[in-house]
């Protein structure tokens, strides 16, 4: 099966484009590059044919009107419709867009110009809420307008349940669930994460308990046991939750010095600012003594730090409220961790944790994120979380039922 995939790629590095990569190597890559021509199919039967429709250099510019985009979005049509005939490829994968104005007048422009030349349309939905955006927050004309040009697809493939209800809006003819999967980021957990946890845990029981650990003890709970490393990584922004978040680790210190407790919690950031609004409220809350001892910020990390941080984490916290929120690739690498997590009650995110959990919390509500943090500090392990991300999100998992559903549209 060919397959004319219309989606960029990073940079700018979000959920949505390291998904995109993730998918083109695992069918073998853009078969339009000569290294790949030269490489047997892949095993799931997919060649891709790549159209890198990249509209914004850095994470700052996406949703920006600019004119140069505008040009850009053309040029990138016209590319897809030479490969359609170049390599005779009638089927086109599109990522649709969030419920922002800019973002669907690209979607009408890229629809209007390709949809005529394919056979098949495939939209991916990587976010969620379109549905109800476009019955709440635009007037009836964009939404006609809408609905004549997403008339039927072929197949929609969602992410969670709570994802469906964008996809029947625009009267797929099909409709699959596919959850995101990664490779796994922390294949040795069993052997090098998992005994310092149980480690700390035990540690830090005895010191709540009012008993001393011995140094051995100590030492194989990294020293500091009493403090439970709460970490926050994710792009800098009030929807993201990041101001949630140092609220909720401030009340949940207050509780707990409140208590005579031993253990006090430290927030690490990790991501990059969008707005320079929130950087300046975040410096500005920085310097009260609620937050300047107990919140390190490391600005953008990735690699061999990032893998660090996840690692030394007790906590992931992310209460997010974000209005695109569907199945976030941060929370996925935290259960691949192992690390027990606060969130939200938010779109898909109660889909992706295990039945009753109870690290979930209301959006925008720091009470109920440092009543969560307080509740979780104790977790042993996370080995429920690690489970969860082995038997749902790993990169062959989301591979072969991505194939699955891409094939299907062959019988339609």
């Amino acid at each position: 099966m060919k397959l004319l995939v219309f989606a960029h790629v990073p940079p700018p590095h979000h959920g949505q484009s390291y998904m995109v990569r993730l998918m083109l190597d695992g069918f073998g890559g853009d078969r339009r590059k000569k290294r790949n021509r030269m490489q047997e199919p892949s095993a799931c039967g997919i060649e891709c044919y790549h159209v890198n429709a990249q509209l914004s250099k850095t994470l700052e510019n996406i949703g920006e009107i600019q004119s140069i985009k505008l040009v850009r979005l053309f040029l990138f049509c016209l590319e897809a419709v030479w490969c359609r005939f170049r390599h005779g490829v009638d089927t086109f994968y599109y990522v649709p867009a969030p419920g922002k104005h800019v973002a669907l007048y690209r979607d009408w422009l890229v629809m209007l110009l390709c949809r005529p030349f394919f056979k098949n349309i495939i939209l991916h939905w990587h976010a969620a809420g379109m549905a109800k955006w476009l019955e709440t927050a635009v007037q009836i004309r964009t939404r006609a307008a809408t609905y004549r040009l997403f008339k039927p697809v072929s197949l929609s493939i969602v992410l969670s349940r709570f994802n469906v209800a964008d996809a029947e809006k625009l009267l797929s003819r099909r409709i699959c669930v596919v959850h995101n999967g990664i490779p796994d980021p922390c294949p040795d957990f069993a052997t090098s994460v998992q005994p310092c946890r149980r480690a700390r845990f035990a540690a830090r029981a005895r010191l709540l308990a009012g008993e001393k650990p011995a140094a051995g003890e100590m030492a194989a709970a990294g020293g500091d046991p009493q403090i439970i490393k709460v970490l926050f990584l994710a792009l800098c922004s009030r929807d993201k939750g990041l101001f949630t978040a140092m609220e909720g680790v401030a009340l949940a210190n207050r509780q707990l010095a409140a208590r005579g407790s031993l253990a006090r919690m430290k927030l690490t950031i990790a991501g990059g600012f969008v707005t320079a609004e929130d950087k300046t409220e975040f410096d500005r809350m920085l310097q009260s003594p609620d937050y300047a001892g107990d919140v390190e910020y490391l600005g953008f990390v990735s690699g061999g730090r990032k893998e660090q941080i996840l690692r030394e984490a007790d906590v992931f916290c992310f209460p997010t409220c974000y209005y695109g929120e569907n199945q976030p690739i941060n929370l996925i690498e935290a259960m691949a961790f192992g690390l027990p997590i606060v969130t939200t009650r938010w779109r898909s995110l109660p889909e992706m944790l295990p039945p009753d959990y109870p690290g979930l919390v209301d959006p925008q509500s720091p009470e109920q994120a440092a009543a969560g943090l307080i509740r979780l500090m104790n977790e042993k392990s996370g080995e429920a979380m690690r489970d969860n991300f082995l038997g749902r999100f790993t990169l062959e998992r989301h591979l072969e039922n991505l194939a699955r559903a891409f094939h299907g549209v062959e019988n339609i």
